[in-house]
């Protein structure tokens, strides 16, 4: 019985994923077909297809997961301790020095090595 309730909702998830398609596809043509109109005027178009089309496939089931994957990564994001300013620059500067190192290393052996080979080949 509960096998039935899934297929039925998935014949209904794949209707509503078609109408997606669907108004994203009037999107695409509408917008080559009225290119003479004004931008404005076809970026609202757009939009409003656009939050038709998200609201539509929030009610599909991978939708809604989709949805509550965003809200755990929101609470996630709260979790993270973020570095304060002082940090971030002190640690700026650590790589930055680094790289600059690490480049003039790698200048320093290029020209010896290309003396060297220069030196050989005459």
């Amino acid at each position: 019985m509960e096998s039935k309730a899934e297929r039925s909702t998935s014949r209904f998830d794949a209707v509503k994923w078609l109408v997606v398609f669907v108004l994203i596809a009037a999107g695409v043509v509408g917008n080559q077909y009225y290119s003479a109109e004004s931008v404005l005027y076809r970026v609202l178009a757009l939009v409003a297809l656009g939050l038709v089309a998200t609201l539509v496939a929030l009610q599909t089931d991978r939708g809604r997961r989709f949805a509550t994957l965003l809200k755990e990564a929101r609470v996630e994001i709260r979790k993270v301790v973020w570095p304060t300013r002082p940090e971030l620059i002190q640690t700026t500067v650590i790589v930055v020095v680094f790289v600059l190192v690490v480049a003039l290393l790698l200048w320093g052996m290029d020209s010896l090595i290309s003396m060297l080979v220069s030196g050989v080949i005459g």
